[in-house]
């Protein structure tokens, strides 16, 4: 990494640690209480260039490679110390790029400005009530209808489902079952025949996810992206920055539940001296801190990895999804080993609301889940790798 490089990054991950603490954490438990938090806060992200980070500069984003976004990323988790708020204040990282790449550059002008200056919202929307994590089995159609595609259907676990004013969605044009039959539609939030509801959610309080249906929703054909048919490996390409983007976050949550825990092996006492004293509570902290050491090392070769691909054109190079595939699941094992020996070493306080750890440990599940489960995880890694 050259100076210039490290000196960018670490100005960078100054910037989002001094935001995230003084404009996400103090707030994240009055946030959770309400179940959500204000849209502000996307205008405040915009400001600082946080949500045009590794977008054109030509539709008002800032360029920016994995290396360079990494810190940054991992800063937001650590000390915003809230995984809803950034799954939400973020959700346009999974519903912006197939706009970005595939969309008309009327579109693109259109849809794209407005999100990164906070004024709009987007989301993603591919997984459905029976489908899970197989894409290809989706069912929501889009029928052509002159100018207009007509989408009927269900999505569910929307994240930014609820708010979102563009939500691109994977409908199926052609053939009834199968990946060649998928294309990826953009859709307007105040389309009619388009309702949401709210879903209830064991962590991620504060992050409206919502259950989206689709009753006859006339959407302008200039809203396609990418050609009819290729839905499916635009979905599948996209998952990639998802799951770096994952990877990254669940490290800054490992990093902010060992962060908790050694204040507060420090600070409690216990049979007259500091928990920290005590054997069995040191080495709880050193195995939490080798995973976090493990995670981040890899995390920054595949980030590096990633960037010579694609700056070769190597966008979704086998062997380098295999890593991302198996790094996503490293770091969200990670997460979960850090919040568990956190609450762990808390005790009682674990288990009450307001601490950090009590809140990461409730959100581990989904990161183990979202972007592919642990088993999808596995099987995709193994099939890249030609096993």
């Amino acid at each position: 990494m050259d100076a210039e490089l490290r000196a960018d990054r670490a100005a960078l991950a100054d910037t989002v640690r001094r935001f995230a603490e003084s404009e996400i954490a103090p707030h994240v438990q009055a946030w959770d209480d309400l179940g959500e938090f204000p849209r502000a806060l996307y205008t405040r992200a915009a400001e600082l260039g946080l949500l045009g980070l590794g977008y054109p500069e030509a539709l008002g984003g800032t360029p920016a490679s994995h290396a360079l976004k990494l810190p940054a990323w991992i800063a937001l988790a650590r000390h915003g110390r809230s995984g809803g708020v950034l799954a939400s204040l973020f959700s346009h990282n999974i519903g912006l790029p197939p706009v970005v790449l595939h969309a008309s550059d009327a579109v693109r002008s259109e849809v794209v400005p407005p999100v990164l200056r906070g004024e709009k919202i987007a989301a993603l929307a591919i997984t459905e009530p029976g489908g899970g994590s197989d894409v290809a089995a989706l069912r929501t159609t889009a029928r052509r209808d002159g100018e207009h595609y007509v989408v009927n259907g269900e999505k569910t676990f929307i994240t930014s489902g609820m708010r979102a004013d563009w939500i691109t969605v994977a409908v199926r044009t052609g053939e009834e079952r199968g990946a060649g039959g998928i294309s990826m539609l953009l859709v307007p939030g105040d389309a009619a025949g388009l309702t949401r509801t709210r879903l209830a959610k064991m962590g991620w309080w504060c992050s409206d996810t919502a259950q989206l249906h689709f009753d006859n929703v006339r959407v302008p054909a200039r809203y396609l992206l990418g050609e009819e048919g290729a839905g499916f490996r635009t979905v599948m390409g996209n998952f990639n920055g998802e799951r770096i983007g994952l990877a990254a976050g669940a490290l800054g949550f490992a990093q902010a539940c060992l962060d908790e825990a050694l204040a507060w092996s420090r600070e409690r006492k216990t049979f007259g001296t500091a928990l920290i004293e005590h054997q069995a509570v040191r080495h709880k902290l050193v195995d939490m801190q080798m995973r976090i050491a493990s995670t981040e090392a890899w995390l920054e070769t595949v980030s590096a990895e990633g960037d010579a691909h694609e700056a070769a054109g190597r966008f979704n190079a086998p062997e380098w999804v295999a890593q991302v595939c198996m790094l996503k699941n490293h770091a969200t094992q990670t997460m979960q080993f850090c919040a568990d020996q956190a609450v762990q070493i808390l005790g009682g306080m674990g288990f009450m609301r307001g601490t950090v750890s009590e809140r990461i440990y409730r959100e581990v599940k989904v990161m183990m889940i979202g972007g592919g489960a642990e088993e999808i995880m596995k099987e995709l890694a193994a099939r890249q790798m030609g096993w």
